[in-house]
């Protein structure tokens, strides 16, 4: 009889060799060595009865086809469907991926300079990428069109925030710029804008011309692109 056969078997990542286990594989190859799924796993900890941990990983990166940006933009509640994910380990994880987003945030901001809209639509990416309500922000410029400050004016629901002009210059006065661009987010990925946006842009620039700070643009951010005024030639 084999003496074994007595004895449950090992399951998960208790069974794997040490090396293939997420801590320890972290440990001996260093963290770019492991897998998403793989990082995942080290955040929850454990897995189920029947899935490791790792496993559960995969389910998750699976429902968002292994697109980290999608991963970002779940909920507690929407992770918590899953398998093995109660409110503790969904907050890690959602913990988790904010912590990465402000470290792409708080970023010393350089002085970049801005040559054309794409530059200001890659400069945004940090501070409006899976935003779930609408944001307004500005740049504001030097002579040389160096950013000296990006600027969080308001934020609102999923379809309009409110961009007060009083708020808007005093901020661009204060900071002593010479020009800005107004950006404001579309979660629902419409990149075209509202007639509320078409009059809010043009009371700005004229606001801006009587004070000598002009607008130079208006952007619309979505993750998947975005639109520009003066690209356009309605700025």
């Amino acid at each position: 009889m084999n003496s074994k056969s007595n004895y449950p078997r090992e399951k998960g990542i208790l069974s794997w060799a040490e090396e293939d286990r997420p801590r320890e594989k972290l440990l001996l190859k260093g963290r770019a060595a492991l897998s998403d799924a793989e990082l995942i796993a080290i955040l929850i900890g454990s897995g189920t009865r029947d899935k490791s941990a790792v496993d559960v990983g995969k389910a998750i990166l699976k429902s968002v086809h292994h697109n980290l940006n999608e991963l970002a933009k779940l909920t507690i509640k929407d992770l918590q469907r899953f398998d093995g994910i109660g409110e503790a380990k969904a907050i890690t994880i959602v913990s988790a991926l904010e912590l990465g987003r402000r470290r792409k945030v708080s970023e010393p901001l350089k002085r970049e300079k801005i040559t054309c809209s794409e530059d200001v639509y890659h400069l945004m990416h940090p501070y409006l990428l899976d935003q779930p309500v609408e944001q307004f922000w500005i740049l504001l410029m030097n002579r040389a069109n160096a950013v000296i400050h990006v600027h969080n004016i308001s934020q609102g629901g999923v379809s309009g925030t409110v961009a007060d002009p009083k708020t808007i210059f005093k901020e661009a006065l204060d900071k002593l710029a010479s020009s800005l661009i107004l950006i404001h987010n579309h979660p629902s990925g419409n990149l075209k804008p509202s007639e509320a946006d078409i009059r809010l842009t043009k009371k700005l620039k004229e606001a801006g011309q009587t004070l000598d700070l002009p607008v130079l643009d208006h952007i619309i951010f979505t993750d998947q692109g975005y639109f520009s005024f003066a690209d356009e030639g309605i700025l």
